[in-house]
């Protein structure tokens, strides 16, 4: 019977905002049995507290939102998918601005740090989602499937495709949870040249928030605007005309951008509150549409959890 962990000592991080810039501080805190995931905002009087559920996401635009009682935090998924993927079922997370810091646009330093404090094993038993049926969402405008059918274990399967010469099929597979701090954890964002060059003219992007993220170069944009955001990544400067990818360190996986889609679905599933045993099956995944698809399941173990209605038609008088 497995039981539920919470972490063994409480870790700190700090880094930079993607959204606000600010310098943020968050803590990552051992929690008491079935408590979930939550999130306390220490910069609001009153150190309001936000649950990680599916249903208290309110955008998916450019990453999701959660809030509750008109508190917000954002940039949370990176985060709660490496505790999900590391087996932490409780934890209390304590952070001081409107979202978590980037750090390094992947889960890798969550999990180091998950894994430098320990986890604890827990008195209650862990209680998993073991689907009895497909589940299934598509979005037929975006073309975006996923599927989850019966395992003894999660299993995920990601492939995405982009009309790009540089990025246009790509896959990827995580067998199991136990892949996930060295196949998956560390591959990072990618963004594609068309939106950056939009947040770049809007000044809505910064030295801080390129950092580490995969660029990918599949439309020509002019020299000097190249050079620019070149001199920002710290990359050496590159001829407009060649497309590929624009990143300050080497890929580090060749399908980096699609394992770094399952590190999305995880954060996304992380929100249902349960452990699942199933196989996943994402084709062109994406925030909206995981959540989308987290909400389907959330909605599975709510139906199962309401009580059945019993009738005996023994006890019913009936007129003859």
């Amino acid at each position: 019977m497995t039981k539920q962990n919470t972490l063994q000592e409480k870790f700190s991080l700090n880094g930079k905002g993607l959204f606000s810039g600010l310098d943020i501080n968050i803590s990552f805190c051992p929690a008491a049995d079935n408590f979930g995931y939550k999130i306390c905002r220490t910069d609001l009087p009153g150190q309001p507290v936000i649950t990680a559920t599916a249903e208290n996401v309110i955008s998916t635009k450019r990453g999701a939102i959660l809030s509750e009682n008109g508190i917000q935090v954002r940039s949370v998924k990176h985060a709660l998918a490496a505790l999900y993927a590391c087996g932490i079922d409780n934890c209390l997370i304590q952070v001081d601005a409107p979202e978590f810091p980037v750090l390094d646009r992947s889960s890798a330093i969550f999990v180091n740090k998950i894994i430098q404090a320990g986890i604890r094993e827990q008195a209650e038993k862990r209680i998993y989602y073991i689907p009895d049926h497909k589940i299934e969402y598509l979005d037929e405008i975006s073309g975006s499937h996923l599927i989850l059918i019966p395992s003894d274990k999660l299993e995920i399967h990601t492939q995405i495709y982009y009309d790009s010469e540089v990025l246009d099929l790509q896959g990827a597979i995580m067998h199991n949870l136990s892949e996930f701090p060295d196949e998956i954890a560390a591959c990072r964002s990618f963004a594609f040249i068309k939106e950056i060059e939009f947040l770049l003219r809007k000044g809505l992007f910064n030295e801080d928030n390129l950092n580490n993220t995969i660029i990918v170069y599949d439309k020509q944009i002019h020299q000097k605007e190249l050079d620019k955001l070149t001199r920002m990544m710290n990359v050496e400067k590159r001829d407009a005309k060649a497309f590929g990818y624009i990143t300050n360190t080497p890929l580090r996986f060749p399908n980096e951008p699609a394992r770094h889609k399952i590190i999305d679905i995880i954060g996304d599933i992380s929100l249902i509150g349960q452990f699942i045993k199933g196989i996943i099956i994402a084709i062109c995944p994406g925030h909206q549409t995981n959540n989308k698809f987290a909400r389907l399941i959330s909605d599975d173990i709510r139906n199962k959890s309401l009580p059945k209605c019993r009738s005996s038609f023994r006890n019913i008088p009936m007129n003859t």
